[in-house]
């Protein structure tokens, strides 16, 4: 059971804080005890019993987070191709469900690579996906690294450089040469 003041992942929405656990406004089963939630980047609340099916863990720690961003340049982009929109959407949301956060990286570099790829705009299921997996990956980078949403793009970038190249640390080790 989470406590109150944690933050979790809470299925494909984002993170939340668990702001408590009791009793909602609404409930009126006495031993029926739910969290309440409030998304880090929003404004409504959300009420969910203790024992729902919906997928939940804590988000990963600060180390984690920088683990997870110093191996950027290393996560492969996802090799799938199809030309249908309904397998497309299945995939990724595969990828959104799998709630961890390197698929999230995976599906951004795929996304971003077609692109390049292309050399033009990628379809909407694309770019709705990719969008979705930047919120849910930054969301929960910007409460494991304890800096603001918006500024989770900027600190990625610092640490690795642009996406789609090697990364500072990479340049830097290869001077070393």
């Amino acid at each position: 059971m989470y406590q109150a003041g944690e933050f979790i992942v809470y299925g494909t929405n984002s993170v939340c804080r668990v702001e408590s656990i009791g009793k909602p406004p609404f409930e009126t089963e006495e031993d029926k005890l739910y969290y309440t939630l409030v998304p880090v980047t929003g404004t409504e609340t959300i009420y969910i019993p203790t024992d729902s099916p919906v997928f939940t863990r804590p988000v990963i720690s600060r180390e984690k987070a920088e683990e997870l961003i110093n191996s950027i340049p290393d996560i492969e982009e996802d090799h799938f191709v199809c030309h249908s929109v309904r397998m497309a959407n299945e995939h990724y949301q595969a990828a959104l469900q799998s709630h961890d956060c390197e698929e999230l990286v995976q599906l951004i570099k795929t996304v971003y690579a077609k692109s390049r790829r292309h050399g033009r705009r990628v379809s909407q299921v694309d770019q709705r996906y990719r969008k979705r997996a930047e919120e849910l990956l930054h969301g929960e980078l910007s409460v494991a690294l304890g800096i603001p949403f918006h500024e989770v793009p900027a600190y990625i970038e610092s640490v690795i450089g642009k996406p789609g190249r090697k990364g500072k640390k990479s340049e830097a080790s290869k001077a070393e040469d």
